[in-house]
């Protein structure tokens, strides 16, 4: 029997008298990879931060056990004194959170905030602290030690701001790392990246690892066991391989169906819904390209150059771009961050300026032409945001956000004509008419994500680009989500450049694909293809890094 160092056991979390965690039993075995999978609002995160003491204000735990095994000795976290307890976290048991740039304080530098628990825990001096945070981030592979050390959180990149938490969570030597989606919000290279070097120092350090995630192909990449959640509690327990070989509880089925393949493109994929419901997903074959697009150019791009800044500190974004999207397709444009997507996607819908280059639409050059004349075509030309949330006002309700476009580009039309497209919209995407009068921060994230759909559909576009538009989701809302995608561009023939880093979704939704780096295409063409044959290395290492 493996050795444990950690059993939570019966765990119950309660808010005020309401219990949101029930029962949650699972253990940590010695130098090992235990992960804790599910959706958002699952109580992973809450579970984990039960077991360094850190849970929000009016929620506490109401029954159970948390065993820490410290040499010889069986601790249970739950009962001991603060002062005992300050001892443990922060220096046996750490913690790496989801989004480094809100962890690090943002007006520190980076190297004075790994000195931190050092100075705290070790009680060691500065000098000798600074050669250790030195060290490790060398052992977590950051570029130009010095450089970092010296530098503000918003300097470094999101793939060396996780690599300095990293770092910082192994100062003081802990026996226990708890990582909660530590890889979500970063590029698949970065992601494998970090993958890569939590393995390294888990067997270099003798690290036991919780590794939080909403992803089971991450799961899958770096775990040993898995504990799967789902409404605060533990529907599923065993060895990575057995669950994802044999998963037996309907929602961790549904959990591995619906995450798109990249070897079979379903016109529908199946969502955990389906599986909660006993129903069997049906998988007709997606239509082929010749189906969905015809020869009718929609957008050229030609020769388009953007940059930032002025003089010398001047930065190209986008160097010397050509490219058509044809009508009814679904052109993806996929790339790791700061390769210029976003920036492109921005300058067609003329939110920026293009220093040089032309960009028409239905042969309209729409850098050249006058004001009045973009508003008339920029109706028909949408946006989706990558985070509904902040892309949303929160201080107007969701009727007022679907009907502000409306009165914009159409006002000729009556409030009650207005309110009778609102309601239609809002069906169509999905949610209750009796949504109309309540406000962002009332939804989830995948409802916030249909609420910017509808948006995007009030003017009755032609086009729409779709910015990372869901890649803030859990996997079964992405599911729901690109289904939706699918089907509204089938009921109104839209035609979409759908941006993404995750390949797995961009090949399932795209007719056609671009592949940026450092502003320029590097390879394009039929998506299928492309994932099949890779021309170019950068293409080839982006699927390589696909868990």
């Amino acid at each position: 029997m493996s050795e444990l160092i950690l059993d939570v056991s019966d765990l119950c979390i309660s808010l005020g008298d309401q219990q949101i965690i029930r029962d949650v039993s699972f253990n940590l075995e010695k130098n090992s990879v235990l992960g804790l999978v599910g959706e958002s609002g699952s109580g992973k995160t809450l579970t984990a931060l039960s077991m360094v003491g850190l849970l929000p204000v009016g929620i506490h735990i109401s029954s159970g056990k948390i065993r820490y095994y410290q040499d010889d000795r069986s601790i249970n976290l739950h009962s001991i004194n603060r002062h005992d307890f300050n001892a443990i976290r922060g220096n046996q048991i750490n913690m790496i959170f989801q989004e480094p740039m809100t962890s690090l304080n943002p007006s520190m530098k980076c190297g004075k905030q790994a000195l931190e628990p050092l100075m705290i825990h070790k009680k060691i001096g500065t000098k000798t602290a600074r050669e250790k945070v030195l060290h490790l981030f060398n052992e977590v592979h950051l570029p130009n030690v010095k450089r970092i050390y010296n530098a503000w959180p918003h300097e470094l990149s999101g793939g060396q701001r996780q690599r300095v938490m990293i770092a910082m969570a192994l100062t003081t030597e802990p026996k226990i790392i708890i990582a909660d989606e530590p890889t979500t919000a970063l590029d698949v290279t970065v992601q494998k990246k970090i993958l890569d070097l939590l393995d390294e120092l888990k067997n270099k350090y003798n690290l036991n690892i919780i590794f939080i995630s909403h992803d089971l192909q991450v799961i899958n990449h770096i775990c040993d066991n898995v504990a799967v959640m789902y409404k605060g509690r533990i529907v599923e327990n065993g060895s990575t391989k057995q669950i994802m070989d044999h998963p037996v509880d309907p929602y961790t089925r549904g959990l591995i169906a619906c995450k798109p393949s990249l070897t079979e493109k379903p016109y529908r994929l199946p969502t955990v819904s389906q599986y909660l419901r006993n129903e069997k997903p049906v998988k007709p074959p997606i239509k082929s390209q010749t189906e969905t697009i015809n020869n009718e150019v929609l957008l050229k791009v030609c020769n388009l150059t953007v940059g930032y800044g002025k003089g010398k500190k001047r930065f190209q974004a986008i160097k010397n771009l050509s490219f058509e999207v044809f009508k009814g397709e679904t052109l993806g444009l996929v790339g790791e961050s700061g390769c210029g997507k976003t920036t492109l996607g921005r300058a067609i819908l003329q939110l920026i300026e293009s220093e040089d280059g032309n960009i028409s639409y239905r042969g309209k050059p729409l850098n050249q032409i006058k004001k009045r004349e973009l508003r008339k075509i920029r109706n028909k030309i949408q946006i989706i945001f990558q985070d509904p949330y902040s892309s949303l006002n929160p201080g107007k309700t969701i009727g007022n956000i679907i009907e502000e476009p409306l009165k914009l580009h159409n006002r000729e039309s009556s409030k009650s004509e207005r309110a009778g497209k609102v309601a239609t919209i809002l069906r169509q995407v999905g949610l209750s008419e009796g949504s109309i009068n309540q406000y962002p921060h009332e939804f989830s994230g995948g409802q916030r994500q249909r609420i910017g759909i509808a948006r995007a559909l009030a003017c009755n576009p032609e086009f729409i680009i779709l910015d990372e538009s869901v890649s803030a989701l859990d996997v079964s809302i992405q599911a729901q989500v690109l289904n939706l995608l699918n089907d509204l561009k089938e009921e109104y023939q839209l035609t979409y450049i759908f941006i993404s880093h995750d390949l797995t979704i961009v090949k399932y939704m795209s007719d056609r694909l671009i592949v940026m780096a450092d502003g320029t295409i590097i390879e394009s063409g039929g998506s299928e293809e492309i994932y099949k044959n890779p021309t170019q290395p950068y293409t080839m290492a982006l699927l390589n890094a696909i868990p």
